[in-house]
């Protein structure tokens, strides 16, 4: 995949500002094994957590460029990156939301000690246990995470 490619789903720019408003920071951890496997190269991944970042808000990009026989400590769901990114921006990982779309992320989130959000975009995979809310969709994931920590407003309101 490539910049070209990139789709940003329908609600995601809007969800994001709502979190920055809300006075969260958004810290993508990412799994990359394609690098390491040779399908993809670093360059074009950081093409894309580039634009990513410029077209989002987004704080932050920790990568892990390892694929599973590597056993290092950054590939989810070791929590690695979420501890590293947690360090860097001094964020208290017990009020952190790790929101993911694979049990990976969400067994990373828990073993970091982060609340867990998972967005079931109905892979063919292995399903995460133990998440604390489940939607198909970021923006109620969202909506979820303001009413928890009761930074949810009125919309409607004038």
């Amino acid at each position: 995949m490539n910049v070209g490619e990139l789709d940003i789903l329908p609600g995601v720019a809007h969800s994001l500002e709502r979190l920055r408003e809300a006075g969260y920071l958004s810290i993508v951890v990412t799994n990359q094994p394609d690098v390491a496997r040779g399908t993809t190269t670093r360059s074009a991944v950081e093409a894309i957590n580039a634009h990513l970042r410029q077209a989002l808000a987004l704080d932050a990009f920790y990568v892990c460029w390892h694929d599973d026989s590597s056993a290092c400590g950054c590939r989810k769901p070791a929590p690695g990156l979420i501890l590293q990114g947690a360090s860097d921006y001094n964020v208290d990982r017990a009020a952190s939301f790790m929101i993911g779309d694979r049990w990976r992320d969400i067994e990373a989130g828990q073993r970091a000690g982060c609340h867990t959000v998972w967005i079931n975009r109905h892979y063919d995979e292995r399903m995460p246990v133990g998440a604390e809310y489940e939607t198909d969709e970021l923006e109620s994931a969202v909506s979820w995470i303001m009413k928890f920590n009761g930074k949810a407003k009125d919309e409607n309101r004038s």
